[in-house]
């Protein structure tokens, strides 16, 4: 039995399928039902009037353009999400567990169950037998402990609070993968649908010191061009079948609107979208996976000394002279959700403490007093150049000129550029960003951007109380305990302004009517193994 990860009290048990069951119930996913979600705020799950379709074709090719182009498969090297090479590697590696939005619980994928303890602090993971990667070795308790250590090791994404909070990491025998937590973690299982469930074959690491990406996934790397595109090959010994397409084409088309033209013409089989105005116009004409989340649209601010937002009256100016909604209107053409909350009202974890209103003239007292200690009031937003983005950028710089800041905008050449300046140099002052917090795990996301060690914390938050809160909210056993939690996060975050909250958004990962069969999981991923063309 499945519990939903709604259900708090006692062990959370997960399915124990068989690998001619897996994913059975999902070989239509690509098919709407009358049971679709709709595309209201908050909705998560497949939507459309897409038919079914039938019986499964073998052969064909699919075509997939991501949000980033990949330039590694490396899960460490690449970050395992939705928007940024996740379902790429799931391809090749697949995942421990996944995500399902209908009954909002984690099922078993490459592992035969997964269970905790009544207080969440130990999690047991049970693997199937006779997986094997795709080099004929053994995919075992051993090879997934090398993995979860290679991936902390070389600071993946999400290690760190994998490392935080968990204690050790043990293979008590050929199946069985033990993990003990420093504390309660009910949040857990989301680990192991990012790059902890991605498991690495130790043969992945050459002895050249090259990376050939090899996995227990439904598909191997037949070619990777950086920037162009990424050919993969089904696996005729996968797990659960040989797969029903015979490549996989990974493409890179630059931005949204073309994406859903080259859908709308047949040129492509299936994309991930994430600008407010195209998933408006793809959700209305095209079945795929809608999932809504919180925070997708923040400006990133730096607050690391010699910064001119290191200083909290900078910091509260703009929170006080920028306006969400009239940045939706002139970037999304009013199609978003924008607003200031960190959690809106659609969320689960929405609560009754207020965001800040806007405030122009006390604003402008604010950067009055700053340069009076120095401030130059001068500063650069460094932003991608996707229309949306631009559009952001031009709006926020209009209305800081008023309050005193005088902004000058400063353009990506490309996401190679984008990682290195954000995540490398952690060189600029504010920028275009996005959490994406899913309100099924917001802990993890929330870590990574606002804990003070963490190396995804691009503006150099450094604020005792905040890692405090950012704990509480892991160790919470409870929706009450997370609410209360959430709640004092709300509160630090009004006073002392670690981001700008612009919009949550969706992600929609959509698909033409002759797809079938695709298994999404959290953050938009998808499984492809099961997929076909009509």
């Amino acid at each position: 039995m499945t519990l939903s990860r709604q259900r708090r009290r006692g062990a959370v048990a997960f399915a124990v399928l068989t690998s001619g069951l897996l994913l059975a119930g999902c070989a239509s996913g690509g098919g709407g039902s009358s049971s679709s979600p709709q595309t209201d705020p908050g909705a998560v799950g497949v939507i459309g009037d897409q038919a079914e379709g039938g019986t499964p074709v073998e052969g064909g090719t699919l075509s997939f353009a991501g949000y980033s182009p990949v330039a590694s498969l490396d899960p460490t090297k690449t970050q395992p999400t939705g928007s940024t090479g996740g379902t790429e590697m799931a391809a090749v590696y697949d995942l421990l567990v996944r995500y399902d939005s209908a009954s909002d619980s984690y099922e078993p994928q490459l592992a035969k169950a997964l269970t905790s303890s009544d207080d969440f602090k130990t999690w047991t993971l049970e693997l199937r037998d006779g997986v094997t990667f795709s080099d004929g070795t053994p995919l075992d308790a051993k090879a997934v402990v090398a993995s979860t250590n290679r991936f902390n090791e070389r600071k993946g994404g999400g290690s760190q609070a994998f490392t935080a909070g968990v204690k050790s990491v043990e293979a008590t025998n050929d199946s069985t993968v033990v993990y003990t937590m420093n504390q309660s973690w009910s949040e857990f299982p989301s680990l192991l649908v990012y790059g902890h469930g991605m498991v690495v074959a130790p043969s992945s690491d050459q002895p050249d010191g090259t990376f050939k990406p090899i996995g227990a996934g439904a598909f191997t790397l037949e070619s990777l061009t950086p920037g162009a595109d990424v050919v993969m090959k089904a696996r005729p010994d996968y797990f659960n079948g040989k797969p029903n397409l015979d490549t996989l084409k990974f493409v890179t088309i630059s931005d949204e609107q073309p994406k859903v033209d080259a859908l709308n013409s047949g040129g492509l089989n299936m994309a991930y979208l994430r600008d407010a105005a195209v998933v408006d116009e793809a959700s209305a004409n095209l079945p795929g996976y809608y999932e809504t989340s919180s925070l997708s649209a923040v400006v990133s601010i730096n607050q690391r000394e010699g910064r001119p937002a290191a200083d909290v009256r900078v910091r509260k100016a703009m929170q006080l002279a920028v306006d969400p909604v009239a940045i939706d209107q002139r970037a999304r053409g009013g199609k978003g959700m924008p607003g200031t909350e960190i959690f809106q009202p659609w969320s689960k974890w929405h609560n009754d403490i207020a965001p800040v209103e806007m405030n122009t003239e006390e604003a402008k007292a604010l950067v009055e007093a700053a340069k009076a200690d120095g401030f130059s009031g001068n500063m650069t937003y460094f932003t991608p150049q996707t229309q949306a983005a631009q559009a952001t950028a031009l709006t926020i710089q209009a209305m800081l000129a008023p309050i005193g800041i005088n902004v000058d905008i400063e353009y990506a050449a490309s996401v190679t550029d984008i990682v290195k300046r954000l995540y490398i140099d952690k060189d600029f002052d504010i920028a275009t960003g996005a959490l994406s917090i899913q309100d099924t795990a917001p802990f993890q996301r929330l870590y990574g951007a606002l804990n003070s060690t963490s190396t995804n914390n691009i503006g150099g938050v450094n604020d005792p109380k905040m890692d405090e809160i950012v704990a509480s909210v892991q160790t919470a056993t409870t929706d009450e305990a997370k609410l209360e939690a959430l709640s004092n996060l709300q509160v630090e975050v009004n006073e002392n302004v670690p981001f700008l909250a612009l919009a949550s958004g969706a992600n929609f990962l959509a698909w033409t009517d002759n797809v079938h069969g695709a298994v999404p999981s959290l953050d938009a991923m998808v499984l492809l193994d099961k997929a076909w063309i009509e």
